[in-house]
């Protein structure tokens, strides 16, 4: 079990995907470039078989910011996009209502 300390160190964040590109050695990833507010991360996401990249451009996202980076694939991704999956697929967590980026999700 995580304790409400555990939850704590997360940094959930509002996002924005400002650019969706093809994975260069995956075919189910994307990576795709978002605007936080104050900065600009990239992360590889695999939803590919879920959106197609004109549809991702401009969403709001609920990014994990202070995530250690990883290299899938050999490209980094410095955060992760929570979603929801289940047996038809996954979605991608939005807010409800338009959010200033880098808000804070509690």
């Amino acid at each position: 079990m995580a304790t409400i300390e555990d939850f704590r160190k997360l940094e959930l964040k509002v996002a924005q995907i400002k650019e969706v590109n093809d994975h260069p050695n995956a075919d189910r990833l994307y990576v795709i470039t978002l605007d936080v507010g104050d900065k600009t991360k990239q992360v590889v996401a695999g939803i590919k078989a879920n959106y197609l990249k004109e549809d991702l451009v401009g969403k709001l996202v609920v990014l994990v910011d202070n995530l250690d980076s990883a290299v899938l694939r050999g490209v980094e991704s410095q955060g992760m996009i929570l979603a929801a999956s289940d047996e038809e697929g996954i979605t991608i967590v939005s807010p409800e209502k338009p959010k200033k980026l880098g808000s804070v999700v509690k």
